[in-house]
């Protein structure tokens, strides 16, 4: 019994230290953020607390650069791409699962391959399409490329193909078209796992930097990753820092608060996902 006490009392000793290690950037980066300029600049040893905070910090970056268009532009980009995305990944992934088809597994691992390419050789082919098409600069040419994620595709193909195939004979017994079954049966049965990927892109989306700055170069286009950059280039005429912090709060607060709603969804769904049977 002692040695089980002193055994719970470790792991409990472990997971506070483990939870203070993953805390601290974020501790650091609401602090900085609640900083001035200039108290910020005059600390020689960085300080893990301060006696004049200021939410000043906060007002400059709205003012000094158009980040609530930023936060327009990225909602607009995250809320397409992800609609899209969980259409088409449906759609692919109810074919995969149910429907037959000649070369079927032939074309899904093909399909599967694709996760082995390296994501440069991916973004420089898209950059040449979207150049091509005349899409720089557009909210199309933002979203595009975005609309299809070979990884969620299998999650829900192994989730549509845990429904028993006598139910999907039974529906079509019944009469019942391929398209009533999957959005009357599939989807809500999936629907931990769907959520899941309705959350995980829409982080995706929200944190997206490199292709946002590759294929614009319009500050009506740029993204909260873009408004960061530019607020560290030139939003203030030097290098602020807690302004810089106090953006990232703001940027970080939305996926924050999405997280702690749905994070058992998010668990439920990752958890049905790899389990199969």
């Amino acid at each position: 019994m002692g040695k089980r006490r002193i055994k719970t009392v470790l792991t409990y000793i472990l997971l506070v230290l483990w939870g203070l290690i993953v805390l601290f950037p974020f501790y650091w980066m609401v602090l900085t953020s609640l900083k001035s300029y200039s108290s910020y600049n005059s600390e020689y040893i960085p300080k893990f607390y301060t006696l004049s905070p200021t939410l000043q910090n906060y007002a400059n970056v709205f003012t000094e650069v158009p980040l609530g268009r930023y936060l327009l532009n990225t909602l607009i980009f995250t809320v397409l791409t992800t609609a899209i995305m969980v259409v088409v990944a449906v759609l692919a992934a109810f074919a995969f699962a149910r429907l037959k088809f000649k070369g079927k597994n032939l074309v899904f691992a093909l399909f599967l391959s694709l996760m082995m390419l390296p994501n440069e050789l991916v973004i420089i082919t898209n950059f040449v399409t979207i150049t091509n098409a005349g899409l720089r600069n557009s909210f199309p040419g933002l979203i595009l490329p975005s609309v299809m994620s070979v990884f969620y595709v299998y999650l829900l193909k192994e989730n549509f193909e845990m429904v028993p195939d006598n139910l999907y004979l039974a529906a079509k017994v019944d009469g019942t078209s391929d398209l009533k079954y999957l959005l009357r049966v599939l989807v809500p049965i999936s629907r931990p796992t769907i959520i899941t990927i309705i959350i995980l892109k829409v982080i995706e989306c929200w944190n997206s930097y490199v292709w946002p700055r590759l294929i614009t170069d319009d500050p009506r286009y740029y993204l909260v990753s873009n408004g960061i950059q530019e607020i560290r280039e030139n939003g203030f005429g030097r290098e602020n820092i807690p302004a810089m912090m106090a953006a990232v709060v703001v940027i970080s607060i939305p996926l924050i608060v999405l997280f702690l709603i749905f994070r058992n969804k998010i668990m439920a769904g990752v958890l049905r996902g790899g389990t199969k049977g």
